[in-house]
């Protein structure tokens, strides 16, 4: 198969790539659609993923498609059903897997991280990863799934109430997921974060009640902070935003090597309550009938399309591009 697969950092080649024979409780997807994450620029950039990557490698954790073959225990799928992947693979025997926080695991693998992934024409994945999707569903929305599944996993750790007000810090494709998704709590008010001017209209159609620049966020103040972005400087900001009893979630991923400052004192006299969020444990069905539903749109998100031919060139100027959300079609 034709697969741009990751050599080495900052080296992407696109060759002809074999594919292993799926063992029994595995099947062979034809990727139709994957998205670029953020986690995959970090990886190009000799960065880990959400485990350690080895090349060389077919990276892409963001998939969907058709079942093309089945191993011989396979029995709830079958060649043509439509799926999304949810790349996240457990080892069940942990402590963190036998106390409910499978993401946690010590022998996490995943699709497109630790195994190929769906960059490539065709993807082997365990069918327990994959789930169907409804008829009306696009491939490139199936796809935008697993990242919609970690944003409802931090999600899940705040808590907002109709008088909350919100700060979400980076206004890219995750703060617009998110920005979706707190709009439906109704809030009192919803201020993103966002120095990119042509971002502001989506969101305000998406629900922000305010898009300001982050140079003009130093004196915000809100009861629950959302963090994006994964720099010091947002992360900083964040902290330094939250109000009085206010909660911070740090979703944004930073380099393993960045640090902050924050005041101690702050955390202790504002009573505040910081959290982090890794991965999307078990929210793939949750995530696929959001989308199906039309509760959260990640369709008309997506700013770039480009083939396995152009990732090579595309990956090494990604950061010029001015990307929202990328999808590899096949």
């Amino acid at each position: 198969m034709k697969a741009a697969v990751l050599q080495g950092t900052k080296q992407i080649e696109v060759m002809d790539w074999n594919y292993r024979s799926p063992s029994p409780k595995e099947v062979i997807v034809r990727v139709k659609s994957c998205g670029i994450c953020g986690t995959d620029q970090h990886i190009y950039h000799g960065h880990p993923g959400s485990a350690e990557v080895h090349p060389p490698i077919v990276l892409g954790h963001e998939l969907a498609g058709e079942v093309d073959e089945v191993g011989t225990e396979v029995s709830i799928l079958q060649k043509g059903d439509r799926v999304s992947i949810d790349p996240n693979i457990y080892c069940g025997t942990c402590e963190y897997c036998r106390s409910n926080r499978a993401h946690l695991c010590n022998h996490l693998q995943a699709v497109g991280v630790t195994r190929d992934g769906g960059m490539g024409e065709y993807c082997v994945v365990p069918a327990a990863n994959c789930y169907k999707i409804p008829g009306h569903m696009t491939f490139e929305e199936a796809a935008l799934v697993e990242p919609l599944g970690c944003v409802l996993h931090g999600f899940k750790k705040i808590h907002l109430s109709s008088l909350s007000k919100v700060l979400l810090i980076g206004g890219g494709f995750i703060g617009q997921l998110f920005l979706q998704l707190v709009k439906q709590q109704n809030v009192q008010s919803i201020l993103v974060s966002e120095p990119a001017d042509n971002k502001r209209e989506l969101l305000y159609k998406l629900g922000a009640d305010e898009v300001i620049h982050p140079m003009n966020a130093g004196k915000l103040e809100a009861d629950v902070v959302i963090e994006c972005v994964g720099r010091p400087e947002s992360m900083e900001l964040a902290v330094k935003s939250a109000a009085k009893g206010g909660q911070v979630l740090l979703f944004g991923v930073s380099a393993p090597n960045t640090m902050i400052s924050v005041s101690p004192f702050d955390i202790f006299s504002k009573e505040l309550t910081i959290k982090g969020s890794f991965v999307n444990p078990f929210t793939h069905e949750e995530a696929i009938s959001l989308i199906a539903k039309k509760v959260v749109d990640v369709g008309s998100l997506i700013s770039h399309r480009f083939t396995i031919e152009e990732l090579s060139e595309e990956m090494a100027n990604f950061r010029n591009l001015n990307v929202s959300k990328a999808i590899i079609n096949h």
